[in-house]
C-alpha cells in the first residue's frame, strides 16, 4: 500500500513537472516547455502565420479528433524520450508523418488560393497532389524563417517556461 502510494505519488509529481497538461492544448508557449524549440517560437512569432494559427494548427493533422491527439501522443512521447535522453540533434528536421501533416494543412488553410481563378496561372502548378511537390519546396522559410540550428538565431527573445515548483516550497527551501 505504502508502495503503491509512493509510485502514484511520484507519477503525478512527474506529470506537474514535466507540464503534460500543458500539451492538451494549442498554445504555442507549450512548444517552447523544451528549451530546443526556442529559435522555431521565436521565427515564428515574427511571421504573418502568428496572426493566424499556432503550432498546432499546422504540425498536427486534423483530419479527425481521435488521429490529432493520436498524433500528439506519439509525437509528444518521441520529443520527450529524446529530450529525457539528452539525443535532441543540433539541426531539426521534420520527420515524415510531421511532412505530411504539414503538406496536408498548409493545402487545408490555402485552399481556396489554388483554386481562386484570379491566381490560376501563379498557382496552376501548387496543387501538390497534380506535382508530387511539397509547399516548402518553393515556400522554404514560410513561417519559419531560416533556422539552421540552435544558434542560427542567438538573441531570439522568447517566454521562459515558468517555475513548478510551487510558491510555497521555493519559500520553504529559502529558509
Amino acid at each position: 500500500m505504502f508502495v503503491t502510494a509512493i509510485l502514484i505519488g511520484l507519477t503525478l509529481l512527474t506529470i506537474y513537472m514535466s507540464k503534460a497538461h500543458s500539451y492538451l492544448s494549442d498554445k504555442p508557449e507549450t512548444c517552447i516547455n523544451c528549451h530546443i524549440m526556442a529559435p522555431q517560437y521565436a521565427t515564428w512569432g515574427h511571421s504573418s502565420h502568428r496572426e493566424w494559427t499556432n503550432c498546432n494548427d499546422c504540425h498536427v493533422p486534423h483530419n479527425n479528433i481521435f488521429n490529432t491527439y493520436y498524433f500528439k501522443a506519439m509525437d509528444g512521447l518521441r520529443h520527450a524520450t529524446v529530450f529525457t535522453l539528452r539525443r535532441e540533434p543540433q539541426v531539426i528536421f521534420i520527420k515524415k508523418q510531421g511532412s505530411k501533416a504539414v503538406h496536408q494543412n498548409c493545402i487545408r488553410c490555402h485552399s481556396a488560393l489554388l483554386i481562386d481563378p484570379k491566381l490560376s496561372s501563379w498557382t496552376e502548378d501548387h496543387d501538390g497532389h497534380r506535382t508530387g511537390r511539397k509547399c516548402w519546396e518553393c515556400h522554404r522559410e514560410v513561417p519559419h524563417g531560416r533556422v539552421n540550428s540552435l544558434s542560427s538565431v542567438p538573441d531570439a527573445r522568447v517566454p521562459h517556461p515558468s517555475n513548478p515548483v510551487p510558491e510555497w516550497l521555493r519559500n520553504y527551501l529559502k529558509n
